[in-house]
């Protein structure tokens, strides 16, 4: 089956740019478009598509607030967001990510990101754009003062491995093709992860990660702090 998207943009070029780049992939389809976000909002409610790609700045409603009023903590049933921006700024970012979003990219990314962060978002995963992340992995240490209560259920050595890597924005398929195990694996251990930790999303899961310096800015991508037993500073 199809992964069904809302598209929503201000600007009719860009959206009309988003759409075609969609409906060229066989197993994605555009089932609506909004260019404000009122609409976004009203289309995604009554359509529930598997996927809304939201842009930032729009009017009526910015995108983190249509995100979060469709994926934020409140919300019972969420919707996977994923939000696309001209403006590479870290309160865009942290905004989007806090209010439930699944992803997040700036609109020079390509197509093929593009996509690949729809069909993250579909999968329960969350894509941020690589040239956003080491920026924002500092930004989420900085705003991390006190480390996080440690879980009841000590982590096992292999979620260790599994969260140092979401944590630097890994998808499950990349996790597992890294770690050398079956996609169904990763699965269960992200979701071993949230049940422990106490989180909701892969987001919450990085800044917890963050905050026990199991993964620092100014770490080489897929490298443990310290491994196992840095959970203290």
């Amino acid at each position: 089956m199809s992964i069904r998207v809302v598209v929503a943009d201000d600007q009719d070029l860009v959206r009309t740019g988003l759409v075609m780049i969609l409906d060229a992939q066989p197993d994605l389809e555009v089932v609506g478009e909004a260019a404000d976000g009122l609409t976004a909002l009203d289309l995604a409610k009554r359509l529930r598509p598997d996927v809304l790609l939201v842009d930032i700045r729009m009017p009526g409603l910015d995108g983190v607030e249509v995100t979060r009023r469709l994926a934020g903590p409140d919300v019972a049933d969420p919707m996977a967001v994923v939000v696309i921006t001209t403006f590479d700024l870290d309160e865009y970012v942290l905004g989007a990510l806090r209010a439930g979003a699944r992803g997040f990219l700036l609109k020079d990314a390509g197509p093929a990101l593009l996509v690949q962060a729809v069909h993250a978002a579909a999968d329960g995963d969350a894509l941020i754009a690589p040239n956003v992340t080491r920026r924002l992995l500092a930004t989420l240490a900085d705003q991390t003062p006190a480390v996080p209560a440690q879980p009841v259920d000590p982590l096992t050595e292999r979620e260790e491995e599994v969260l140092v890597l979401v944590a630097r924005g890994r998808t499950n398929a990349e996790i597992a093709t890294e770690l050398f195990v079956g996609l169904s694996t990763v699965k269960t251990h992200v979701a071993s992860l949230m049940t422990k930790l106490g989180v909701r999303n892969r987001v919450e899961l990085a800044m917890w990660a963050h905050g026990t310096r199991r993964v620092r800015a100014d770490q080489q991508p897929g490298t443990a702090a310290g491994g196992p037993t840095s959970a203290h500073p």
